[in-house]
Parts: structure tokens; sequence; C-alpha cells
């Protein structure tokens, strides 16, 4: 691919490193991405072709049925969650791609434990599923608004950490994405909310609440990147103030995880010398 960056170099430029991450600090990391794409141009090829891959890759997957994946995509409001799984997967059937969002918990999950309806639409084998936001919004959100005790919120890395490594042991690859926005350009965004008719729909005022908590969030963030990236299920920031390098940048990666579980299509043994088709 020309001008692209390997799907290596971009893990290795995004990586938390599990090795490392006690000492990350989340704002040392880039927020725009042109270390990785010169141009929005490179990066919309990147991703063009990275969207077709993905579309093949996951085909065979479903007919094979030889592991799963989660992608699992975290960010700040207007940070691009929808936009890069549209992207990512706009060549990919829907039949073996799922996309679960997470809002405020119904009463019927406030009856379980927070990571049953979680649990639930993990990817079954053959399948992609797509989480736009995920089980650390129980480490974010409850974080950031004292919605839990301190003491309970503490205790969730480690058992997010033990139920990914479940996930991990039994077939499937966990690919986290943090999407990286700069405040400046929630701004913008927001403000883009409210003047575009067609994208007003997206706003909502509690997103200006949440802004007022943005050094609160920074920190609850860079809190979840330390504890949480780990060798079964490592983080990755992805720069997100650009939408074109973010979606190449997250394609890159979600296509380097499909690659890696190798599906092949499986060979059933027919053969047309057997058959008779009027």
């Amino acid at each position: 691919m020309s001008n692209a960056p390997s799907i290596e170099a971009v893990r290795d430029a995004t990586i938390v490193d599990p090795k490392t991450r006690k000492a990350f600090s989340l704002k040392d990391r880039d927020t725009r991405g042109d270390k990785l794409y010169d141009s929005k141009k490179d990066a919309k090829a990147s991703l063009d072709e990275d969207a077709l891959a993905i579309n093949e890759l996951q085909d065979a997957l479903f007919a094979c049925k030889g592991g799963s994946l989660l992608v699992v995509l975290q960010g700040i409001d207007t940070s691009g969650k929808d936009g890069t799984t549209k992207e990512c997967f706009k060549y990919t059937s829907p039949l073996g791609v799922q996309v679960s969002a997470f809002g405020k918990p119904t009463e019927i999950e406030l009856a379980h434990d927070y990571l049953w309806r979680i649990h639930q639409v993990a990817p079954r084998k053959g399948h992609i599923a797509v989480f736009n936001r995920s089980q650390y919004e129980d480490v974010l959100v409850v974080k950031v608004r004292n919605l839990a005790p301190p003491k309970l919120v503490e205790q969730r890395y480690e058992q997010i950490n033990a139920f990914e490594k479940t996930l991990a042991e039994n077939g499937t690859r966990v690919l986290k994405l943090m999407l990286h926005v700069s405040k400046e350009e929630q701004g913008e965004r927001l403000r883009e909310r409210l003047e575009v008719p067609a994208k007003r729909w997206k706003f909502n005022p509690s997103d200006l609440e949440d802004r007022k908590l943005w050094d609160e969030y920074q920190i609850a963030y860079q809190a979840m990147l330390q504890r949480c990236s780990t060798t079964h299920a490592p983080w990755h920031v992805i720069p997100a103030d650009s939408r074109s390098r973010r979606d190449a940048i997250a394609a890159r990666l979600i296509r380097g995880e499909l690659e890696a579980i190798k599906p092949a299509y499986p060979d059933p043994g027919f053969r047309l010398d057997q058959f008779e088709i009027d």
C-alpha cells in the first residue's frame, strides 16, 4: 500500500505498552495523527483499501467460525465512535458484525452485576462485535460523576481485566481503541452539531456538563489506560482530531487483528462432479 504506514508501525505508535503502562501519560499523546498520515488524501486511500480487506477477512471468519473479534471504541463526546464504525465497516456484510451501544443502564441491567449486559453481547465465533462505549463506562462516567463508591470503582479495573482475559482465552481477540480528541476540536464539533441541521439531533445539553469536567475525565481515562492495558487486551490511543486519519488508523488496526486470526474458507468436500444440477 503506497503512502500508508505498516500495521506494525501503527500498533507501535498507538499502543499503551503493558510493560510500561504505569508511566503512561495521556497528555503526551498526539491528537492529530499527521505523524502516521501526511495528508488526509493518503488516509482516505488507506482506509478504503483496509475497509475492503476487512470485508474479505470477515467473510472468511464468518465461514470458518475460527474465532471472533471484539472492537471496543471508547472516547469522550464527539470523538467519533459512530463515524469510525461506519467507515471501517462500510463494505462489511452486517450478517457478521454486531454493534452494541451502551448508555445509561436499564432497571433490569442495574439488578445484575455491571458486566452482565456486556457479556451478553460479546461476539460469538465467526463474528465481529463493536462496542460503542463499553464496560469502561463503569470506571469513567461512574467514577467522574461519583455514581458508585470509590472502593467499588477501584475493584472494577481488575474485574474488567479478568473478564477480557476470559474472552481472550476462549478465542476472542480484544482490540481496544480510545479515540483521543483535543478539547479545542471537541468544542468545534459541538458547535457544528448546533449549526448543521442534519447533525442537530446529536446534540445533548448534558454534553456541555461533561465538558466542564474535561480535566476529571482526562484523569479517569489515564487511570483506565494505565490499569487496563494488558498483554491479552492492550489499549491503543487513536488521534481523533482528524476524522479521516482517525478512521484510517482504526481500520489498519482492525485489519491487523483479523489477519492475526488467519481466517480461511473451509472445504466441505463437495465437488461439482458429485451432483447433477439441472
